[in-house]
C-alpha cells in the first residue's frame, strides 16, 4: 500500500512526517485541536518506518533514549560495585585469587568470582562504553538530520491550523488606523514591517513574504544537545582507546639497584643506577614513632636513566641496541617525565633482591666440573648446556610457593625466592630427559626438600654456585609508579567540546514567531523548546506596540474575540 504524504501545499513529504515540512499543516490529526508536538518539528525519522528491516531494528534500538538510559544506569552501577573494594591494580605483588578471600572473608571471594576485583579493564564494561557511545550516535543522526532539514527548510507562510494550535498563540483583527490611508493589503503590509522593526529589535532574525512573517533567534540553541553529543563520544572514545596498547599505563614495577628493567609495551627500558635514602634522626621523630622503634624515612630517591630501544627490540636472542634519552633524579612528587610516559617514586624495599646466579654443573662422586650456567632472574634462557649435559627449561616461578594441592605456583613476578625446573638430558640419562628442580637459594633448596625431590639425580649431579662472586644481588629495590595516558588529551577535548554543547542548550532558547495577516485578520503562533513564560511575554510586548491591548495570560491557546 502506498502512503499518499502530499501536503495540499504541494510538497511530498517523508513517510512518517507528523507536520508538513513546508507550510507546518498536521497530517495526521487534521481534525484534532490539541497543542501540536513540535518535537524535532514533525519530521519523520528512521526509527519511525513502519515496516523496519533487520538493519533498521538495530538502529531502532540504538536510536532508543530509554535503552540509552537503560545503559547509562547499568554502567553506573556496576561502576559503584567496581569501588566496593580497591581493584587489583592498586595493589603490588598480590595474588588476587587468594588476596580478596583472606582480606574480605566470602564477599571478598564472590568479588573475585564475578570479575569485579578488575571491574574497569574487562571486556563486558568495555562492551557497555562502546554501547552507550555507539547509542549516543545514532541517537544524534537519528533526530538531528531531519531537524536540520526541517529548520533550513522553513516557509515564512504557514498553515493557519498550524499557527493556532501552537501553545502561544493570537488571532484577532488588525488595529484600527494601521495604514488608514491605505488599502486593506497596503495596511497590512505596512503593520507586519513594523511588527518586523519591533522584533529585530529585540534580537530576531526576521523573514518576510507579504504580509507574512517568520522570526525567529538563538536557532544554534537547538544543536547544544548534539554538540554535546559528540563531546561525550570523542570523551568515550579516548577512554575505549586507552586499552590499545602503549596508549595507557598505570602500573607499579621493581627496578633493583644497578638493572635495566624492560617498560612493557613501549620502546623504553629504565635504569635504577644508584637509590638513596635518609631516615629522620631519633630526636627528630614524634614520641609515637620512638616508642615503636620505628625507622621512618625522611627522603627516597631514584637516580634514574631512562632508555629507547633502536634495534632488536623484540628479538627473543640479540640484545636490545638502546639509546640514553633521559635522565632525571626521581623523588616523591617529582616524577620522570619524558614524552607523555611518567615514572613516580611509590615504593622501596631495603631486602636484597637477587638479579643472577651463575652455578656449576658437577659430578658429586668425582667433583668434576662439566660447566657453568649464566641464569638472569628477569631473563632465563630456554637452553643452558654444561659439558655433555643440557638443560631444558621447562618452568619459571620467581616467587616459588605450593598452593593446598600441592602444585608449585608463584606468588609474585619478583625473584624473592627463585625455582626453575628443567628437564636435563646427558650420560646416564634417558634420551626423553628427566626433571630437575633447582632453587639459587641455600634456604629455599632446603625448606622445598630439594634433593628429595630431584631423587636418583641429587645423587649423580650438583648445581651450585662455588662463592659469593658467582651471585649478583641488588641491596635496594626502587618501586616505581609509571603512567602513560596518549588519551588524556582527547579526554579534555571530549569534555571541553560537551560543556559548550551544555551552555549553548542552558543559556539560549530558539524561539521563533510566525504570523499571518489575512483579510484584515492577524493569526500569530510562537514556539520555544524552553521558557514558555519569556516567549509569551516578548509576543505580549509586540502586540502591545503595534496597538493590540492583550493579556499575556490569554496568549496560551486562546483566541481573542473579535
Amino acid at each position: 500500500m502506498i502512503q499518499n504524504t502530499k501536503c495540499e501545499c504541494g510538497h511530498q513529504n517523508h513517510i512518517g512526517t507528523v507536520l508538513c515540512e513546508s507550510c507546518g499543516k498536521p497530517l495526521q490529526d487534521e481534525g484534532g485541536n490539541d497543542v501540536l508536538e513540535m518535537k524535532y518539528d514533525g519530521v519523520a525519522r528512521r526509527s519511525q518506518r513502519e515496516n523496519p528491516g533487520a538493519l533498521d531494528l538495530v538502529w531502532n534500538f540504538f536510536s532508543s533514549v530509554k535503552i540509552a538510559v537503560y545503559l547509562i544506569v547499568i554502567t553506573l552501577l556496576v561502576s559503584v560495585l567496581g569501588t566496593i573494594y580497591p581493584q587489583e591494580s592498586t595493589f603490588l605483588n598480590i595474588d588476587p585469587s587468594v588476596y580478596y578471600k583472606e582480606t574480605y572473608g566470602t564477599l571478598g571471594q564472590i568479588y573475585y568470582f564475578l570479575g569485579l576485583s578488575h571491574t574497569f579493564e574487562s571486556w563486558w564494561y568495555i562492551l557497555l562504553l562502546f554501547m552507550i557511545g555507539t547509542s549516543l550516535v545514532v541517537c544524534s543522526l537519528d533526530r538531528v538530520l531531519p531537524l536540520y532539514r526541517a529548520l533550513s527548510k522553513q516557509q515564512i507562510r504557514k498553515h493557519l491550523s498550524f499557527l493556532t494550535r501552537q501553545k502561544v498563540t493570537f488571532s484577532g483583527p488588525l488595529p484600527a488606523g494601521a495604514g488608514a490611508s491605505a488599502s486593506n493589503e497596503e495596511a497590512a503590509e505596512v503593520w507586519t514591517s513594523k511588527a518586523a522593526g519591533l522584533l529585530q529589535k529585540r534580537h530576531y532574525r526576521v523573514h518576510t513574504d507579504g504580509t507574512a512573517l517568520l522570526a525567529e533567534k538563538y536557532r544554534f540553541s537547538r544543536w547544544g544537545p548534539y554538540i554535546n553529543h559528540i563531546g561525550l563520544i570523542i570523551f568515550l572514545g579516548a577512554v575505549l582507546m586507552r586499552s590499545i596498547p602503549g596508549w595507557h599505563m598505570d602500573q607499579h614495577v621493581a627496578f633493583p639497584e644497578g638493572k635495566l628493567v624492560k617498560i612493557q609495551d613501549t620502546p623504553y627500558y629504565l635504569k635504577n643506577e644508584k637509590f638513596t635514602i635518609d631516615f629522620y634522626a631519633p630526636e627528630e621523630m614524634s614520641e609515637e614513632f620512638r616508642s615503636k622503634g620505628q625507622d621512618v624515612p625522611k627522603i627516597y630517591e631514584t637516580k634514574a636513566v631512562l632508555y629507547e630501544c633502536k634495534a632488536s627490540c623484540n628479538d627473543p636472542v640479540k640484545e636490545p641496541v638502546l639509546e640514553e634519552v633521559h635522565r632525571q633524579d626521581i623523588v616523591v612528587n617529582k616524577p620522570l617525565e619524558y614524552k607523555g610516559l611518567m615514572a613516580y617514586q611509590f615504593d622501596f624495599n631495603l631486602s636484597p633482591m637477587l638479579l643472577e646466579v651463575k652455578p656449576s654443573l658437577k659430578d658429586k662422586k668425582t667433583g668434576e666440573v662439566y660447566g657453568t650456567l649464566d641464569i638472569r632472574m628477569d631473563k632465563p634462557a630456554e637452553v643452558y648446556k654444561a659439558g655433555p649435559y643440557e638443560l631444558k627449561l621447562k618452568a619459571y616461578f620467581p616467587e616459588f610457593a605450593l598452593d593446598d594441592k600441592g602444585v608449585p605456583l608463584t606468588k609474585s613476578n619478583e625473584p624473592k625466592m627463585p625455582g626453575f625446573v628443567f628437564t636435563i638430558t646427558g650420560p646416564g640419562i634417558s634420551s626423553q630427559g628427566e626433571p630437575f628442580i633447582y632453587f639459587p637459594r641455600q634456604v629455599d633448596k632446603a625448606n622445598f626438600r630439594q634433593d628429595e625431590i630431584n631423587g636418583a639425580l641429587a645423587d649423580k649431579l650438583d648445581l651450585s654456585v662455588g662463592s659469593m662472586a658467582d651471585v649478583a644481588i641488588s641491596e635496594y629495590v626502587s618501586y616505581l609508579n609509571i603512567r602513560i595516558d596518549r588519551a588524556m588529551p582527547l579526554i579534555w577535548v571530549g569534555a571541553a567540546i560537551s560543556m559548550v554543547g551544555l551552555i549553548m542548550g542552558f543559556y539560549w532558547q530558539h524561539r521563533r514567531i510566525w504570523l499571518r495577516i489575512d483579510d484584515n485578520r492577524i493569526t500569530l503562533g510562537a514556539h520555544t523548546n524552553k521558557n514558555w513564560f519569556g516567549v509569551r511575554k516578548e509576543v505580549a510586548d509586540l502586540l502591545q506596540k503595534s496597538g493590540i491591548d492583550v493579556d499575556p495570560k490569554s496568549l496560551e491557546r486562546r483566541v481573542a474575540e473579535t
